[in-house]
């Protein structure tokens, strides 16, 4: 499960422009992060959005599958990261759109910090 430096470098090449990301390493993969909000990761060469249950519907309707991965015990699915259709990459428009809604569910759904004791 693994991102490669290339393609974690062309994504940021379609992110950065709409706003500053940054990239944090994990797992084989990579978190894309905005505001220190993780809105999406990269898996096996492959970028996934943050969705809940009102934008998952447009993922599933283009064919887009749940991030998951292989255990003992079976496959497991992630179904709060969305695959993001090829062709939104490539247009930055739609980009906009999608990733917006992506950092708009991040933090609706992020947990509180906690209050260090």
């Amino acid at each position: 499960m693994t991102a490669s430096a290339e393609f974690t470098e062309y994504v940021l090449e379609f992110l950065e422009p709409l706003f500053p990301v940054r990239i944090a390493r994990f797992f084989g993969g990579a978190g894309v992060y905005f505001d220190n909000v993780m809105f999406a990761m990269i898996m096996h060469n492959t970028l996934y959005f943050a969705v809940d249950n009102d934008t998952r519907k447009q993922y599933e309707q283009a064919g887009m599958q749940a991030f998951s991965y292989t255990t003992k015990k079976g496959q497991v699915q992630v179904r709060k990261y969305f695959e993001l259709p090829e062709d939104v990459l490539d247009d930055p428009e739609q980009l906009q759109v999608w990733a917006n809604e992506a950092l708009q569910v991040a933090y609706n759904t992020q947990k509180p910090k906690r209050k260090p004791k």
